[in-house]
Parts: structure tokens; C-alpha cells; sequence
């Protein structure tokens, strides 16, 4: 029996008996790209050894890969064919069942999708042991529900992944904005007909009202001569958003124009975990942020370790870390007005002026600003999903196009005025409600990899879920596992844990002990051998080394 196979037998066998004995459990991958701090109480099912890319097969332009597979090792082996995923999600570490189980979308979702519209079919274990095959023509509806479902319906151990043929290097434009209406504006116009344009990748980031970047790309085999080669995977590279900052620096500059290599594009926000490992110097306010130190202190400022440190250390809860998608307009409902009045109605109630600002403390910059094609549902259909989606009125019959697409906006720091120290006294609770509450006014949705504090009946109207999810846990025998709910909402969670919970919650608040603790426990978790691992993206004869890699072969699975 293939390895894959057995290791698929063995789980499937425990899956059974804990179903047997009406024990609920968890997936366990080793790992984590999510907010929230994974619980250890509950039976727990091992995936971690599912972690190979078991086959790529030019002539399809497919691989069949298992879900502990991380972008970069993923990446990396599709290059040896001269192949890359469709959706790459911006983080090295995040797996390929991460990508299906939970919300995936990158700068080429404006085109694909999120990372699971890219996938031809998944082997799941069911809540009963039972392994199975879902495709849009086998299980459909297990298929599309279990996307987002954080592993609540079924246990991933496979998938087949289609493929686009890859180009060496990417032609980047950073297109200057002054006003954040004017970058939702740009930004809309460039991706709601994909099809119109000839981009590969769009996205882009606000640094404040006044100043913003619409990031475009172009993958090509060989850029022009005349265009600067930039890359940003290095410890000694600079770090992107700051380079895109510069670039763009003054209001009246034209478009610049770069080229930098796949791999690099692809990874682009992986140092300095996009920005948000600038928190850590304000933690640490006695460290300056310059180009040494960030050099000095690589190995911590990438997400694998950052995520690693911000779970000990419990600094999580004191910090924003949010992906909110919210419609461009509801022109999806039939309602007129302007292209992009509900994303600009959203950044200004969230960053707004003083006047204007309905909370506040809400004033973080930069915002990410990612669009992504979602599907369109009618209101009471049975259809739904936990990833973000347009909802029209029950009724509507105008269902000619079953996509469009909404604004993925990145909401991850602490409040901007906040330049030194760590502040405790902000209520981030608070603010998370706060922010939820304006989403699902706008008839957004976000992300569930962070931290979600609705009650349960505001979850359930916010992804519709209490119909067709319901329904699929009956049918597939998945009433024994936990909910979404209750894997991603905070209101489940108890803060008490005896005395010794207590004591340690006290070391960690006081600064810097739990930074400092955070950074240790990084460190001994080796996760810095997986960044360095993959050092042929930072090499300048990367692509050699990968043909030299894929002479080799892939390990018969």
C-alpha cells in the first residue's frame, strides 16, 4: 500500500472509533496561520505527516498535493515544471488544506477566486471514517460547503490543484493615489472585468488618507531592459510596503515600474508578516526600526515565527488582526449610486476624521485592499458559504452573472497613534465588536482565522449558516464535530484556568516578560529552519537551482 494511502487508512481508522464512542476531536497539522490560539483539550486527529506534493503532471497541469503542504514548498516543486498555482497565498507557511478548509484569496483572486475555486476535487475523511471524493460533480454540495468550513464537516487528505504555466519574473506598477476614494476607485475599475484586462495580480495598499499605492502585475519571461530588478526575500532586501512607500512618496509621481522575480512577487508581503511585525518594535519601543535591525532580527519578523511568538507571549488580545470583505456597492441588489460607495463609506467610518470617526481608537494604517471574486447568492436559497459572498433579495430574478466581486480590506495593527510602548488600555474587544457589527451592516463578511466575537445568533445571520450548514452535518454525519462556531468564536472560551492559568496570564501582561517569552518559545520551536529552508528563493540563480531540484523527481508516494 502507498504511504499516502496507509496514512490515510490509520486516520481514517481513528476517526471511527472516536465516532464510535460519540467523541468530538480536532485536526491537529502542527502548525498555524490563525489568530486564534489552538486548543489542546479535545481528541485530536494527527495530520502532520501529510505533507508532500505526491505528483505534477505537465500535460494536465495538475499536482496532487497533501493538505500539510506549505505555499512555498508547493511553489518551489510546481517551478520544477514550469508551473505555479493560480491563487499563492502571501504567507510561505500556510498549507494547501489551510487554503480549502479555511478563507484564501491573494492578489490574483480579482481573476481566480479564492484558493479552493482552483481545486478540481478533495479526498476528505468523514466525521464517520468514511473517505470519500467531493468535485462539482461528486458531493458538490460537500464540495463548495466545506470551503471555509475549518475542517467541521470532514478531515482533508488530498487534493488536486490546477496549475498555470509560470513565468520567471513579474512586471510590478505602483499607480500612486492621493485619497482613499481614489485608490477604491482604481482599484475597482482594474478588476471587475478581468477579462478586459491583461494583468495577472492586482491589489494595494492606504497609508493614510492621503496616500496610496494600487500595486499591479504582469507575469512575462523576461522583463525590459530598462526596468529595475527589485526583489524582497532577503534578509538584506527591503521590506515591500516600505518600498512601495518610497517609491510612491511624492503626490505628483507617475506609475513606477519594476520587475522583480516570481518567487519574490509571490512572497512579497512575507517579511515583516506584511507590516504588522512593526508591532513588535513598539512593543520592544527601545529597539529602533531601521534597516539593520530589521535585518538583525529577520528570523522573527516572518509569520511562521511571528505567529509562533504571538501565541505564547498572549499579545494577540492586544491587537487588531482582521480581513473584512465588504461589497464594492450593492448594485447586486439593483440599487443605484456610486461604483464604490460601500467600500469608501467603509474606510471612512473606520479611519475616518475626528469628526467623522464613530469609535475613535479605530485609526490604523496602512489597510490592505485585495479584490476578490465571490459568488452571488439569492436570499433564502439553500446555497450558502463561510467565505465572503453578495447577497441579493429574495426573489431576485436577475441571476445571469453568478459572481462578482468585493473588496477584501486587511485590518491588522494597533491603533496608529500608538508609536511606542504597548497599550493595554484600549478595549480591543470592543473594537472587534465594533468592527463586526459595521461589516455586517454593509453586508460584508470577514475572514474566520481571527478572532470572532459574535454571539451565535448574529454568526448564524451574518453566513446563513443555521439551513444549509446544518443540513450538511446531518447528511454527512458531521453532528459529533465541533461547529464553526465553535471553533472560531471567542464567546466559548473561558479565561479561568485555576490558579497557575491565573499566574501565567500575570507574567505575560507584565512588559516585556511576555515578549520576551513570546521570542523564546520562537526560537525553540525551530520554525526559523523552515524560513531558512527554502533559501533558493533568495538566490540569484533561484530558477537553476529549482531545475536542478526537479531532476531529481518527486518522492513516489
Amino acid at each position: 500500500m502507498k504511504p499516502h494511502d496507509l496514512a490515510v487508512k490509520e486516520i481514517a481508522s481513528r476517526v471511527r472509533s472516536l465516532y464510535s464512542k460519540g467523541e468530538p476531536f480536532r485536526i491537529y497539522h502542527g502548525s498555524t496561520n490563525s489568530t486564534r490560539k489552538p486548543s489542546l483539550k479535545e481528541n485530536h486527529v494527527d495530520m502532520s505527516r501529510l505533507n508532500h506534493v505526491l505528483k505534477v503532471d505537465r500535460n494536465t497541469r495538475t499536482a496532487l498535493v497533501e493538505p500539510n503542504v506549505p505555499m512555498d514548498r508547493l511553489v518551489q516543486t510546481t517551478l520544477q515544471y514550469g508551473l505555479v498555482p493560480p491563487v499563492v497565498m502571501e504567507f510561505p507557511g500556510i498549507t494547501a488544506g489551510g487554503g480549502y478548509a479555511g478563507t484564501s484569496g491573494e492578489s490574483s483572486s480579482f481573476r481566480h477566486g479564492f484558493f479552493d475555486r482552483t481545486l478540481n476535487w478533495v479526498e476528505m475523511v468523514l466525521a464517520d471514517g468514511e473517505v470519500v471524493k467531493v468535485s462539482e460533480s461528486e458531493r458538490k454540495d460537500l464540495f463548495r460547503g466545506g470551503a471555509g468550513a475549518v475542517g467541521s464537516l470532514g478531515v482533508v487528505t488530498l487534493v488536486e490543484l490546477n496549475l498555470l504555466e509560470a513565468k520567471e519574473y513579474v512586471e510590478v506598477t505602483y499607480h500612486r493615489t492621493n485619497s482613499s476614494k481614489e485608490a477604491i476607485e482604481l482599484t475597482y475599475e482594474l478588476s471587475k472585468d478581468p477579462a478586459a484586462n491583461d494583468l495577472d495580480y492586482v491589489d494595494g495598499i492606504l497609508y493614510n488618507h492621503s496616500h496610496g499605492v494600487v500595486v499591479t502585475g504582469k507575469m512575462v519571461s523576461k522583463p525590459l531592459p530598462s526596468m529595475p530588478l527589485v526583489e524582497f526575500v532577503r534578509p538584506n532586501d527591503p521590506w515591500y510596503y516600505l518600498h512601495a512607500k518610497e517609491m510612491t512618496s511624492d503626490p505628483t509621481s507617475q506609475p513606477y515600474k519594476f520587475a522583480t522575480t516570481l518567487p519574490s512577487y509571490l512572497f512579497r508581503y512575507n517579511r515583516g508578516t506584511f507590516w504588522v511585525a512593526r508591532s513588535m518594535f513598539r512593543y520592544f519601543f527601545f529597539v529602533p526600526f531601521n534597516r539593520l535591525m530589521r535585518w538583525f532580527l529577520d528570523d522573527f519578523l516572518r509569520p511562521r515565527m511571528a505567529y509562533r511568538s504571538l501565541h505564547a507571549s498572549g499579545q494577540g488580545k492586544h491587537i487588531i488582526v482582521q480581513d473584512c470583505a465588504v461589497p464594492f456597492n450593492h448594485a447586486h441588489q439593483g440599487k443605484q449610486g456610486s461604483p464604490t460607495a460601500v467600500a469608501e463609506e467603509f474606510l471612512e467610518w473606520m479611519n475616518g476624521s475626528e469628526k467623522t470617526n464613530n469609535i475613535g481608537a479605530m485609526n490604523i494604517w496602512p489597510l490592505w485592499l485585495c479584490p476578490v471574486k465571490v459568488d452571488t447568492f439569492t436570499a433564502g436559497s439553500e446555497r450558502g458559504s463561510f467565505h465572503p459572498h453578495l447577497l441579493r433579495p429574495q426573489g431576485a430574478t436577475d441571476a445571469t452573472n453568478d459572481k462578482g466581486v468585493m473588496l477584501n480590506v486587511g485590518v491588522w495593527g494597533i491603533p496608529h497613534e500608538e508609536t511606542t510602548g504597548w497599550r493595554k488600555d484600549l478595549d480591543f474587544r470592543k473594537l472587534n465588536r465594533t468592527l463586526e457589527d459595521k461589516v455586517h451592516e454593509l453586508q460584508g463578511q470577514k475572514w474566520l482565522y481571527a478572532h470572532t466575537h459574535y454571539e451565535k445568533g448574529e454568526f448564524a445571520d451574518m453566513y446563513r449558516s443555521t439551513e444549509w450548514y446544518d443540513a450538511l452535518r446531518e447528511k454527512y454525519s458531521a453532528t459529533s464535530l465541533p461547529t464553526v462556531y465553535d471553533k472560531v468564536s471567542r464567546n466559548n472560551r473561558s479565561d479561568t484556568g485555576g490558579a497557575y492559568r491565573r499566574f501565567k496570564d500575570l507574567i505575560l501582561e507584565t512588559w516585556p516578560l511576555g515578549g520576551i517569552y513570546g521570542i523564546w518559545k520562537g526560537i525553540w520551536s525551530f520554525d526559523w529552519r523552515l524560513e531558512r529552508a527554502q533559501s533558493w528563493m533568495w538566490k540569484s540563480n533561484w530558477r537553476e537551482i529549482v531545475r536542478q531540484n526537479g531532476q531529481k523527481g518527486l518522492k513516489e508516494e
